[in-house]
């Protein structure tokens, strides 16, 4: 197969890389392009650890072809920190123990910086509701929610 050229803006950042038509945005980002905060789980869209936001909205990113993708604003994990400065979602995660072994924990961010934008003041039952297709086999969730409604009430004391 010839190598297809992709053009993304990931993380603020216009970036233009060769891939073959068949390679998933998931092994483009981390193959590609380095930035090896999206997990690669179950490649088969079950596990939430590839989310990214694509266009602002989250996105398993095991079920979008790199050249699907073109033209699009992709944010990962990494892209969230703000002049290295960690983002609140990130800083919760830590503080309230929304992470154990960490292998989720970038697209349980992914997933809950979506949810933040689309209500900035999210219930616990929309929380896990957005967070349902994010799969941890440590914390019990109960921690990750808290986590997402610490960060959400940190962004709304900023705004």
């Amino acid at each position: 197969m010839a190598p297809g050229q992709v053009s993304l803006t990931v993380n603020g950042e216009q970036r233009t890389f060769d891939v073959e038509p068949r390679t998933l945005l998931v092994h483009a980002l981390r193959d590609e392009l380095g930035l090896t905060g999206t997990k690669v789980g179950c490649d088969t869209s079950q596990c939430g650890a590839c989310t990214v936001l694509v266009d602002g909205k989250a996105f398993k990113s095991c079920t979008l072809l790199a050249v699907r993708a073109g033209g699009a604003t992709v944010t990962t994990v990494e892209g969230l920190a703000d002049d290295g400065r960690l983002h609140a979602l990130q800083r919760a995660f830590a503080e309230h123990h929304g992470l154990q072994c960490g292998y989720c924990t970038p697209g349980m961010i992914m997933a809950a910086a979506d949810v933040i934008a689309r209500d900035p003041e999210p219930a616990p039952e929309a929380i896990r509701h957005a967070l349902a297709g994010n799969l941890c086999r440590c914390t019990g969730y109960e921690p990750i929610v808290e986590s997402v409604r610490a960060a959400a009430a940190e962004l709304r004391a900023r705004a």
